[in-house]
């Protein structure tokens, strides 16, 4: 397997202990993507960058064109990288989806799939994409310092975690790790990252 090193879009320096592989859903079928790795840094207090590197094939991603960045839903009916943030303390979290076309969404639950409403506090994340060969790259930035429910003196628990299309319409879940069952990125055991955002 040939692996690739991050190209970093915007001017921060990684720190590579904080790079996070992707698990593939064992019920999944994919020929296009061989590997996901997440590198997360926060270059200060509450502005969290997320960049997925998706090694192999590329040219058999499906992959929508870039277009005028925009709030959009259903995102994750198609290629969509993903990130859910809580605290170690509470059952509310963020759900922040963020599509190659630049389009993104950001959510609010109170608990487990429930309360859901739109996240009006956030604003909007700088999304950037690379493609190469064998190679894909999508990097968001994001300013979380206004949050309420993302206090900067908790410990924050991080879900990271991708829906890939293929060209052939096969679609594939990753993410850092799967509850028994199908895939369900919302689901507590997906949280699997804990880290200080100051």
């Amino acid at each position: 397997m040939v692996r690739h090193e991050f190209v970093s879009l915007l001017p921060y320096r990684y720190n590579s202990g904080m790079r996070l592989a992707l698990q593939l859903h064992p019920d999944s079928l994919c020929l296009s993507p061989t590997h996901i790795e997440v590198d997360v840094a926060s270059p200060r207090a509450g502005n969290l960058v997320l960049c997925y590197c998706v090694t192999g094939k590329t040219s058999g991603l499906q992959i929508p064109p870039v277009m005028a960045a925009a709030r959009t839903d259903e995102l994750w009916e198609h290629t969509c990288f993903e990130a859910f943030v809580g605290t170690s303390s509470g059952d509310a979290y963020y759900e922040f989806n963020f599509a190659p076309s630049t389009q993104w969404a950001a959510y609010w639950f109170s608990s487990y799939r429930s309360g859901k409403r739109i996240a009006p506090a956030i604003s909007a994340p700088r999304i950037e994409v690379q493609s190469g060969p064998e190679c894909y790259t999508l990097q968001a930035s994001l300013e979380l310092d206004r949050l309420s429910n993302l206090p900067l003196d908790a410990i924050w628990r991080l879900g990271l975690s991708a829906l890939i299309e293929e060209t052939s319409g096969r679609k594939s879940y990753w993410a850092l790790a799967h509850p028994p069952g199908k895939a369900d990125f919302h689901h507590s055991d997906c949280f699997a990252h804990e880290f200080s955002p100051t």
